[in-house]
């Protein structure tokens, strides 16, 4: 896969079904300062396209950017974890995320960031959880890369790995900053646009 073009198209501060494009989506999840802006603007090959920040928590909304004219949508999520917002910001912005992956008809899989500097959070843990309880299709890519020799880089896959687990091979490390690591998500991707869902699998 290669990604020619991408473009951002609206903004959710709400989620209800029936929202969104007619495309298929791969959903970008992550805690709060994890490189999720850099991670999408790293892949479209367009610096400006999501706005990045040095200050967490900054995207409140689900945002939505058309990827090739309309061949799949990138779709960031509010970051989870962000400690200096209150508890009935949390609420909302952890509903949010719920509507949207228990209730996008359009949803094909999650790319979940975590740091590869540090071990997955509790948070991080809950979200994986979540994704298999509801039978979404998922990939864990862990940013940052180049602040880690790859030795580090070794240790610490197996340490996510471990937390969440999963096996190393599972984790994709990336890093914006040097440009490594893009052709294997985009590969990942690929597979969960082409993925088709058991319809036998009964949901609650």
């Amino acid at each position: 896969m290669i990604i020619k073009n991408a473009k951002f198209m609206t903004s959710y501060a709400s989620f209800k079904k029936g929202d969104g494009f007619d495309a298929d989506e791969i959903a970008i999840a992550g805690k709060s300062n994890v490189g999720k802006s850099s991670f999408i603007n790293f892949l479209a090959n367009h610096n400006g396209l999501a706005k990045t920040s040095s200050t967490p928590g900054k995207t409140k909304l689900i945002n939505y950017f058309s990827v090739n004219n309309g061949e799949f949508m990138l779709v960031d999520l509010p970051g989870y974890g962000f400690a200096k917002v209150g508890e009935e910001e949390k609420r909302k912005w952890d509903k949010m995320i719920g509507s949207y992956l228990t209730e996008s008809e359009r949803l094909k899989g999650v790319i979940v960031l975590v740091d590869v500097r540090h071990e997955p959070t509790a948070l991080d843990k809950q979200m994986i959880a979540y994704l298999h309880h509801y039978h979404v299709p998922f990939f864990v890519v862990a940013t940052k890369s180049d602040k880690l020799s790859k030795a580090q880089i070794s240790k610490q896959k197996s340490i996510i790995a471990n937390a969440l687990s999963l096996g190393t091979a599972d984790i994709t490390t990336v890093s914006s900053l040097k440009k490594e690591g893009k052709d294997a998500v985009l590969e990942k991707i690929e597979n969960l646009l082409k993925y088709i869902p058991d319809t036998d699998i009964i949901e609650d």
